[in-house]
């Protein structure tokens, strides 16, 4: 018998970090439109519940979670009041992160500790507090790590948001094997350049850094093995989530979908 995917996710519950701004914050209001109550997890909690507001007034269910992926305390009961609330969680979305820009023999320990923390430990801390409810009677789930195009490819002055991104995919396929028993799915989404305003940030200091202008920054050096010379959009992203975490079959599990306008192609 043929499955048919409809972008339902009525009855579904998700958690998204760093999800007040910039891709999270797309993803989580297309979860919202097709059915979802959202948790908006967030460093920033007023910005958080600025974009509760916004999914509220369309009719959506949402709440505001502060939240530091770095600190386990902060996830554990960040969690847990979204299962509080909305009674269960189904998917989990980390894509909470940062950037810093520097070549290696420059980049501060400190800096580096930082990215890997964020990215990396935010992403294991978030899966182990989500798992406890999603193997809870294999009732299962979808996890969605925020990869990258750096995911597979390296570039010069991201050591630490590559070795991040590299490590993602690690993450994501042990969960595949773990999880698979109590019915939860992995995926890494890998997104190419998507101009939010982590990117738009990038440009004039990796300008700076090369000594070029920022137009060469973008044509040369951000677009220059796209097919086409264009940026991923949110959009792009949101929809890409929505479709990972409305499959109705685990046959992705495991995988690295990259978006990128042919940048990198599997």
């Amino acid at each position: 018998m043929t499955t048919t995917l409809e972008k339902d996710l009525s009855g579904k519950v998700a958690l998204v970090t760093g999800s007040a701004s910039g891709i999270g914050r797309d993803i989580a209001e297309t979860y919202a439109r097709a059915g979802a109550a959202v948790g908006i997890a967030d460093i920033n909690l007023d910005a958080a519940q600025k974009t509760v507001n916004i999914i509220e007034a369309a009719g959506g269910r949402a709440l505001a979670i502060e939240m530091d992926v770095t600190s386990e305390e902060a996830v554990n009961a960040g969690v847990q009041s979204l299962v509080d609330a909305f009674g269960s969680i189904d998917i989990l979305v980390s894509n909470a992160g940062i950037q810093i820009i520097d070549p290696i023999d420059k980049m501060a320990f400190s800096d580096w500790k930082k990215m890997l923390n964020i990215h990396l430990d935010g992403a294991f801390l978030t899966t182990k507090a989500a798992l406890k409810h999603m193997y809870s009677g294999d009732k299962g789930g979808t996890v969605i790590y925020m990869g990258s195009v750096h995911s597979h490819e390296a570039s010069m002055y991201k050591a630490p948001y590559v070795t991040a991104k590299h490590g993602l995919l690690g993450l994501c396929r042990v969960l595949a094997k773990e999880g698979a028993e109590h019915n939860v799915r992995s995926h890494v989404i890998c997104p190419g350049f998507v101009k939010t305003p982590l990117v738009e940030k990038q440009i004039p200091e990796q300008a700076a850094e090369k000594g070029i202008s920022e137009e060469a920054v973008v044509n040369d050096i951000m677009l220059v093995n796209t097919v086409d010379k264009e940026f991923t959009t949110v959009t792009d992203i949101a929809q890409l989530a929505l479709f990972l975490a409305a499959f109705p079959t685990n046959v992705f599990t495991g995988q690295s979908i990259v978006a990128s306008h042919g940048w990198f192609m599997n």
